[in-house]
């Protein structure tokens, strides 16, 4: 017997497709398994010590509800950051977060601005709640404002995303031209500001803190410096009323206890998150010499990964081929001129090693 089933008309338009294939996916379709697992930004380095007793003792009360309002959290985030509490809100990673704020904002018809090989998750939730993407070319390796701004001023955008640090390629925007270009936007566009990278952002890039009032959204995660991507564990940080209106739609108990309490004793242990960021700070001049070895080049990076210019699109797929033949997951951007990168994680010394005597040996092999 044939069930009929009646979709939304746009969940119907759109395509089969997730934003990203998983290398757990690519193992069970290898039938084997990852070597190196260094493609999705990921901390190999781990988490606190600290982080990590405290979610084994939150295990013993797993049978409880998570606190719906991230009391404690929200508390010392808000200290950390020097704002108050009604100005931060929790989700499960960033990218719960933006699928939340284009639901806030965005009808199904109205504008959206992002750029060419910028964040795909972020379009996969604009697709999905039926708004219209606009999207401008990155410049020189990173978002270009000029263009994003002219494109906003063209079609009067709900949302503008830009990401800083960026991802894919990892380069950053200077804080004053960041402030210029928020400045200059249409007043009824709402700035999404993705900054999952910002703990391994230079000073020049911070843009201040300041969410009262302002038209800007900025989003943070435990994923990156702080080891924790698998507890799905982000933050916003917005003008007051943003926050109390992404309270009407959010997932109360979305952010379980245990990712809680991992991420309120990780932003307590700075000296770890300081010893993360300093070994990446490291593993990104040791992956600068390699490229000189190799005479290839690497995009200066504010990330934990780096992006190793391969001279072409279809150079960079081979290469990308070749390391996975030998068990090495990395990715690459999804669109030229960026797709002439491979983008890699920077691990520990050990990784490190281990991926430069693999690199050695394929890249003649591409050509």
């Amino acid at each position: 017997m044939s069930v009929e089933r009646s979709f939304t008309r746009i969940v119907e338009s759109l395509p089969p497709t997730i934003p990203f294939v998983a290398p757990e996916a690519l193992e069970r379709q290898r039938g084997r398994a990852l070597q190196l697992r260094i493609g999705a930004n990921e901390s190999n380095f781990g988490l606190s010590p600290m982080a990590r007793a405290a979610m084994v003792q939150a295990v013993d009360k797993i049978h409880w509800y998570n606190d719906p309002e991230g009391f404690e959290l929200r508390q010392a985030l808000a200290a950390e950051l020097d704002v108050d509490m009604s100005a931060v809100a929790l989700g499960a990673g960033i990218d719960e977060l933006l699928g939340l704020m284009v639901r806030l904002f965005v009808e199904p018809g109205e504008t959206v601005v992002t750029s060419f090989g910028a964040y795909p998750t972020f379009n996969y939730h604009v697709e999905g709640y039926g708004g219209v993407l606009h999207k401008a070319p990155y410049r020189e390796d990173r978002e270009d404002l000029d263009a994003l701004l002219a494109l906003a001023q063209k079609v009067q955008p709900k949302l503008v995303y830009v990401a800083n640090p960026d991802n894919p390629m990892g380069t950053w925007q200077n804080a004053d031209a960041l402030q210029n270009f928020i400045e200059a936007l249409p007043s009824a566009s709402i700035l999404l500001l993705d900054e999952a990278y910002v703990d391994f952002a230079p000073e020049e890039a911070l843009l201040p803190l300041a969410p009262d009032g302002a038209r800007v959204v900025r989003l943070r995660t435990f994923s990156k410096a702080h080891g924790m991507a698998g507890a799905r564990i982000g933050y916003a940080v917005a003008d007051k009323e943003i926050i109390a209106a992404l309270d009407k739609i959010r997932n109360h108990f979305g952010v379980n206890r245990v990712a809680q309490a991992g991420a309120l004793a990780s932003l307590a242990d700075r000296a770890f998150v300081l010893s993360v960021v300093k070994q990446v700070e490291e593993g990104k001049k040791a992956y600068a010499a390699l490229a000189r070895e190799l005479g290839i080049e690497m995009i200066p990076s504010a990330t934990n990964f780096v992006a190793l210019d391969i001279g072409s699109g279809e150079r960079a797929r081979a290469l990308l081929q070749a390391l996975l033949a030998r068990d090495v997951f990395v990715r690459m951007p999804g669109v030229a001129p960026l797709d002439r990168c491979i983008r890699l994680t920077v691990g520990p010394a050990t990784e490190r090693k281990v991926f430069a005597e693999i690199l050695r040996e394929v890249l003649p092999q591409v050509g």
